[in-house]
């Protein structure tokens, strides 16, 4: 049996999606890794590679889950102070552990990422991730302003207005001007 994904707002670009594994519910602080909906740590990690689309290259073990951890605090800390050097440096500190491999096959040019340690692969394709995020808009990334939530997604709005996250919990609140 598969578990379900206890988060209230998934399918954001990985390193958001990753960063959403911490949430706020009923006014309680959640993490999927350390016992959300009854979880244990390792399955929920598996319920998070799943989500990302990583289950099948990545496994779900003690490694892996220390090295995401690790991920999630430097995108944590980079997405909230993004000038902050000691931030830039800690997402540096995860993608010295992957690199990106030009690749040429039967369609043409390609690329592939590749890992001297597997366990670090969820954690690098998560930092990579944040890079793709500013590289193709820096200001986009959001953090929810309805109070007590700090969900994080990616404005894809023609305008880049989005103030709140897509859970009913916040869309529902009456907007304070």
């Amino acid at each position: 049996m598969t578990a379900a994904d206890p988060r209230p707002l998934t399918g954001e670009p990985v390193a958001l999606d990753l960063l959403n594994t911490r949430w706020t519910e009923d006014g309680a602080p959640r993490d999927l890794f350390a016992g959300a909906a009854g979880l244990s740590r390792v399955e929920g990690l598996a319920v998070w590679l799943r989500g990302a689309g990583l289950a099948d290259r990545f496994r779900a073990d003690a490694p892996t889950l220390v090295h995401l951890m690790t991920a999630r605090a430097a995108l944590e800390r980079a997405v909230a102070a993004p000038a902050d050097a000691g931030a830039r440096a800690l997402v540096d500190a995860v993608l010295e552990h992957g690199r990106i491999r030009v690749t040429l096959d039967a369609e043409g040019p390609g690329e592939r990422a590749e890992f001297a340690d597997p366990a670090w692969g969820p954690a690098w394709t998560a930092a990579h991730g944040y890079l793709e995020l500013l590289g193709a808009a820096v200001g986009r990334i959001r953090t929810c302003a309805a109070g007590g939530c700090a969900l994080r997604w990616w404005d894809a709005t023609g305008e880049g207005t989005r103030r709140r996250c897509a859970t009913a919990a916040c869309t529902d609140r009456p907007k304070v001007i």
